[in-house]
Order: structure tokens, then C-alpha cells, then sequence
């Protein structure tokens, strides 16, 4: 495994090169890049462009593990009801695999909404359900991974849910981006590796903590992460440990130690 950063928390005014370079200066070995709707990675950087911009991770000898649609400006929701939200959003998707793939990155974290009062439980799953299912050759031809995080959305709220609906999609190109802090609010994220095992795509590192409901630096909050290390190493990952963990809460020099004491585990 590797320590990894992920760039959904890094400045905002940094470069993509000045990212690799604080990553690889802080510690770490691997970077989730991001698409952002403004910046060095957009929905509309030539691919020559992006390929530059791998060559500054790989000159660094920064892995690039993964990458985040920040993107703001195109619509991304697959779970909504309305169906030209729902066409263009796929439209979006397929446009960061294209990204990631020149960005020579196997797996895109996807979001895919959030259920709302008039957005009914069963016409989400259906919904998002069918434009996966729609996605997954487009991600199979292109040999990148779609990876749906769990994100407080009120939606696939178990371990046996989220891995019955992956099976559902029936693509081995479609499954779980998995996040340590996220689970930890209701359940426990070890269950979430062991059950949701065979889709297991990539990981974040958050730590949270139940009483007083609040992010903390890893290793002060109420992840086992030894569990979570024993659970990860029975699936076989190898993959980066991608921290999520905020500049606010913990530098990423010691969030990258942090990472490295839980590896021991």
C-alpha cells in the first residue's frame, strides 16, 4: 500500500504541479487528482494537456491513484428524476473517464446525487441503477473505473445494500470508492470492507468522532483502523490510502505519519 493525498482537500490556488510538489514534500506517494471547472484539470483540457500533466506526477515519482469530479458547472446527478439532468449528466461522466484515461488513471470517483424530499428512495436506485448500467461498457471500452462513494446522501445506507447494487450494475468497471470517516457516523467501516469486498475500488482516510459528531486527525477518532487494515490486507488490497483528512484539521505532514503508523497495523 501507499500513502496517499487525495486533492479534493488541498488549496484551491494551487497548481497541479504545486500540488505533486507539496504531496511529495509532505510525505506522500500517491495523489487523487481532481477535475474542477476551473484549473490546470478541467472537462475541457486537451488530452496532450493532460498527458503533460501526468508527466509532472510521474517526474516526481507521485502515483496518481485516482481521480474526483469537482466539476460544478456540468451536471453529474444520476439519481435525479428529471431526464435531461439525468442524460446530460451521463454525458458528463463519460467525459471525466475520457479525462481520467488520458490522465493514465484507472478509477473515477463518482458521486451520483442526493435523495430530496420529492426524490423517492426506489426511483433513485432505479434511476441511478439504470445509467450505470448505461455507463459501464463506456468504462469497460475505456478501462476505467467508476467508483460511487458513500457521501451522507441518504442513499445505499448498508454494506449489504451497496454491494447488492453493484451486483445489480453487473459491471466488474463499477463499485465502491470506500471511505473510512464516512461510515463511521452509523455502522462501521471494517463491515463495509469485508461485504462489499470484490467491488472494493479505492480508499479515503478520514477518521470521525460519534460523541460531539466531529472530523478529527486520524487515529483520535472512532475508526479501528486496525480492523479496517486486517479486513483491507484479507481482500487483497494494494492500492494508495488516500487522505481526506482537512489542512484545518491535522498538516498533511502529520496526516501523512499518521498513515504510515496505520499501514504498520
Amino acid at each position: 500500500m501507499k500513502v496517499g493525498l487525495s486533492g479534493i482537500i488541498t488549496p484551491k490556488e494551487w497548481s497541479f504541479a504545486e500540488t505533486v510538489q507539496q504531496a511529495k514534500a509532505a510525505g506522500y506517494e500517491a495523489l487523487e487528482a481532481t477535475i474542477t471547472d476551473e484549473g490546470d484539470l478541467t472537462l475541457d483540457t486537451p488530452a496532450a494537456e493532460v498527458q503533460k500533466l501526468a508527466a509532472i506526477a510521474a517526474d516526481e515519482g507521485v502515483e496518481l491513484a485516482s481521480v474526483c469530479a469537482m466539476v460544478r458547472e456540468q451536471p453529474k446527478d444520476i439519481m435525479t428524476n428529471d431526464d435531461a439532468v439525468r442524460a446530460a449528466s451521463i454525458e458528463t461522466v463519460k467525459r471525466c473517464i475520457e479525462v481520467t484515461r488520458a490522465l493514465g488513471v484507472d478509477t473515477m470517483l463518482l458521486t451520483m446525487g442526493a435523495l430530496t424530499d420529492d426524490l423517492y428512495y426506489n426511483e433513485a436506485y432505479a434511476n441511478s441503477l439504470q445509467a450505470l448500467q448505461r455507463l459501464a461498457p463506456y468504462a469497460e471500452q475505456m478501462q476505467v473505473n467508476i467508483a460511487v462513494e458513500y457521501v451522507w446522501n441518504k442513499f445505499l445506507l448498508s454494506p449489504m445494500e451497496f454491494a447488492r447494487f453493484c451486483d445489480e450494475v453487473g459491471s466488474r468497471r463499477v463499485g465502491l470508492f470506500f471511505d473510512t470517516g464516512n461510515m463511521t457516523v452509523f455502522g462501521y467501516p471494517q463491515h463495509w470492507v469485508r461485504i462489499c469486498g470484490p467491488h472494493l475500488m479505492k480508499v479515503h482516510f478520514k477518521d470521525f468522532k460519534r460523541q460531539g459528531y466531529e472530523w478529527t486527525p486520524l487515529l483520535e477518532g472512532d475508526v479501528n483502523f486496525p480492523a479496517v487494515m486486517a479486513e483491507l490486507r484479507k481482500i487483497g488490497y494494494d492500492g494508495a490510502l488516500l487522505s481526506e483528512v482537512s489542512p484545518s484539521i491535522a498538516s498533511l505532514e502529520d496526516t501523512a505519519k499518521a498513515i504510515g503508523k496505520i499501514m504498520e497495523m
